[in-house]
Order: C-alpha cells, then structure tokens, then sequence
C-alpha cells in the first residue's frame, strides 16, 4: 500500500475561453470529490430491512487558497469571470498527481460561488464553490 502527500495533487479547470489552466498552485484545500450519492428508499411493506435503487449524483466542491490577481493564469483571473459564466467548464483532479496511469476524476461543472477573505496581518484568501453537472467520472490521466 502507498500513501501520497497532498502536495502533489492537481486540480484543473477551463477558464471562460475553454482553455483548461492548472490551478494546483493556488490551492491550500480541495474538498467534495468524488463526492456523494443519492440512494432512493424502495422500502415496501413486508420487507425485512430498507431496500435502496440508485439515484443522481448531487457533488459540490469546495476549494480554497491563496488569492492571485496574475493575468490569465491567477485565480482571480480564472475563478472570476467563471461565477458569471453561461455555461459549465470542464474539471479535472488527480489526488496523486497527473502522470499518466494516475486516477483522475473529472466532469462538469458551474461556479455558484467565488469569494475574497481579508483579514487584517493576514494574506488575502480565496474561496470557491463548484456544482458538479451530471456525474463524475473515475478514470486516467
């Protein structure tokens, strides 16, 4: 068994022209992936204990780092106009990194929520929050 520091993990996001900018370095928590599903009760009576189908996935994510203002590339510049964004953008994470073979999660996704902190002595931060649109799919890099 491996175990892997969190430092070498990658998220990757399409900014507003679709061009898909890795935004790892901007990071400090990643949450939410690869998220929860829906179980629907089908329980009947005469059943000796709770009976479940499927039902949709419903993943939000959650990220927060250190605010950037670099053109093209920061988090404000990515992050931003992504919150008023007409479509949903594309994502993908690797919790161990994006060599070739590594498990990577990846789908859809829209931002509901892009927010500044200042607090006075300390850096400025960011907080993001992505609703993911269908399902997330398991694969590689």
């Amino acid at each position: 068994m491996a175990f892997f520091d969190s430092r070498v993990a990658v998220f990757k996001i399409d900014d507003t022209g679709t061009t898909i900018r890795t935004m790892s370095t901007f990071i400090d928590d990643l949450s939410g992936l690869p998220g929860p599903r829906n179980l629907n009760e089908v329980t009947a009576l005469g059943d000796t204990g709770a009976k479940f189908i499927p039902g949709l996935e419903n993943v939000t994510i959650s990220i927060s780092g250190h605010f950037e203002d670099t053109a093209t590339t920061g988090p404000d510049a990515v992050f931003g106009p992504l919150r008023t964004h007409t479509s949903a953008v594309d994502f993908e994470y690797g919790p161990k990194g994006a060599t070739t073979g590594f498990v990577k999660y990846s789908g859809t996704c829209w931002v509901t929520s892009y927010e500044t902190q200042v607090a006075v002595g300390s850096q400025v931060k960011y907080t993001l929050a992505l609703q993911v649109e269908g399902a997330v799919a398991r694969g590689t890099f």
